[in-house]
């Protein structure tokens, strides 16, 4: 498979236009799905990756902040012994990324504008439609709410009500043949929860931070981009998913660089999706 730069990629001088009406509130009809091709998530991995060398202190700051939060949320389930909560809570990270990344899409849109990049711009990135970011944020907590919700009906029934410990915990999940359909059962939920988050949210966040859009309206186009895109997308999402397990199986030091790469990655897959027809506000 060649990793050359898809033929859809418009001129760098083209991307820094500025349309004078872009802070009006943008429709669907707005916008025109691109194709997309095979080509094009090897395409956003480069392009990530030049965006994370070009500002490594603010994508590594960015990264940083997520690593201890998440080394916090260990030491909280140690503490309280909510071993059953972990592998829920690891997987809810795929739940929750899309929004958490939004400081990387500012990156990439400032280094794709030329202009310059700081951690203070990341963190401040859900200003520019923080309302409707807020909005996408709350579905996805539901989405997370009801997935831990299944998994703790899942381990009451497999520990009769009891609290499990580290052992029974372990003992219970890989070494009881017993609990294995329920397990089954939680993996297929959790896989089809995590299809249909993937689809509202591979495009939408990033739209959101970039246009003056709803939350509705960018979560429809995202599911449309990734429905008519369907081989593409399947690719992104295996990507996602490998470098993001990388990044979990490192005791979370991989996020560090993995959580950036993605990060910058998906600014590109908007770009590429649905970002060239209209040009970004300032």
């Amino acid at each position: 498979m060649s990793h050359d730069e898809p033929t859809s990629e418009v001129p760098t001088e083209t991307r820094r236009m500025t349309s004078t009406n872009s802070a009006a509130e943008a429709a669907p009809s707005d916008f025109k799905i691109q194709e997309l091709t095979l080509d094009h998530p090897w395409s956003w991995l480069a392009r990530g990756w030049s965006d994370l060398r070009h500002a490594p202190l603010p994508s590594l700051g960015y990264g940083l902040i997520f690593v201890l939060a998440g080394y916090a949320l260990f030491a909280v389930i140690v503490y309280a012994e909510l071993f059953y909560l972990l592998l829920p809570l690891l997987s809810g990270f795929f739940l929750v990324g899309p929004v958490a990344a939004v400081g990387l899409y500012e990156i990439s849109r400032r280094h794709e504008r030329g202009q310059p990049v700081s951690l203070g711009h990341a963190l401040g990135a859900w200003r520019a439609n923080g309302g409707q970011i807020a909005v996408f944020g709350m579905v996805l907590m539901l989405v997370f709410i009801a997935w831990m919700q299944l998994v703790m009906l899942i381990f009451a029934l497999l520990h009769q009500g009891v609290t499990p410990t580290w052992e029974s915990f372990v003992r219970v999940v890989f070494l009881q043949p017993d609990s294995f359909p329920l397990l089954l059962a939680a993996l297929l939920l959790g896989g089809v929860l995590a299809t249909i988050v993937f689809a509202m949210s591979a495009l939408a966040v990033p739209l959101l931070m970039d246009r003056t859009i709803n939350a509705l309206d960018a979560m429809r186009l995202s599911v449309q981009a990734v429905r008519r895109n369907a081989r593409p997308m399947l690719l992104w999402a295996t990507i996602i998913a490998a470098f993001t397990g990388i990044g979990l199986v490192t005791f979370l030091l991989g996020l560090l660089v993995m959580l950036p790469l993605i990060g910058h990655a998906t600014w590109h897959a908007y770009r590429d999706t649905l970002g060239h027809q209209q040009m970004n506000r300032q």
